[in-house]
């Protein structure tokens, strides 16, 4: 894995060097594009949740809880920005240069769908990349309690979902869209940062919206 791994950066690096760091021209942000992709599709072949991408420090996956680097080659402060800046539109640039932070996602193509936090460390960037199943859970597989079922289908009021990182709160939000989307005839919009599952249309019509990038105002909910 590492072998593989190490060779596809190795041979990045040096096409990134030949082309220039200091110009973000639209070939080398589709090259470093292409090598995120790459590693992306890789995070999810051996099975790890999160790509961890940061200045001197080898990119990095987690796979089983544990952070394993991605060969000995640490990158530079100057790539970290490139592969950053691969992944996001010029709206999102700018919004992480006033910010210095930028969450978005991602697809890529047969693969998955991924989730981007885009930071700034010690003035430097940063990037945490986790993937996104696309298999919507179910009550019973995350064992929620059925008392939310009811809630969900009532016609109006306030559900606050909330805990740590990592706990479950957007697979958790996923199943109770879900169990709606199924069970009640109308229209469901989200409203996110960004868009994660993907609903698809069952006995309701569902409508994603993203904050930053849509306006929810005209959509009737």
């Amino acid at each position: 894995m590492h072998n593989e791994i190490q060779a596809q950066i190795t041979r990045v690096f040096s096409i990134l060097s030949s082309l220039g760091i200091a110009m973000y021209n639209a070939e080398l942000l589709e090259e470093a594009k292409t090598f995120m992709f790459h590693m992306l599709t890789k995070v999810v072949e051996y099975g790890g949740s999160d790509l961890f991408i940061t200045a001197d420090f080898p990119p990095s996956i987690k796979l089983q809880g544990l952070m394993r680097p991605l060969g000995q080659q640490a990158l530079t402060a100057e790539k970290t920005k490139l592969f950053a800046y691969s992944l996001m539109n010029e709206k999102q640039r700018q919004e992480f240069e006033n910010e210095w932070e930028c969450n978005f996602a991602i697809n890529v193509s047969n693969v998955s769908r991924f989730r981007v936090n885009v930071f700034k460390q010690q003035l430097q960037t940063g990037m945490v990349i986790r993937t996104i199943t696309s298999e919507i859970p179910t009550f019973q597989k995350l064992k929620l309690p059925d008392s939310l079922k009811n809630v969900m289908l009532e016609k109006r009021g306030l559900v606050l979902v909330v805990g740590s990182t990592g706990s479950g709160k957007s697979t958790s939000l996923a199943a109770m869209i879900d169990h709606r989307n199924e069970n009640s005839a109308g229209h469901i919009i989200t409203v996110e940062d960004p868009v994660e599952y993907v609903h698809k249309h069952k006995k309701s019509m569902v409508t994603h919206r993203e904050v930053g990038v849509d306006s929810i105002l005209g959509t009737m909910p």
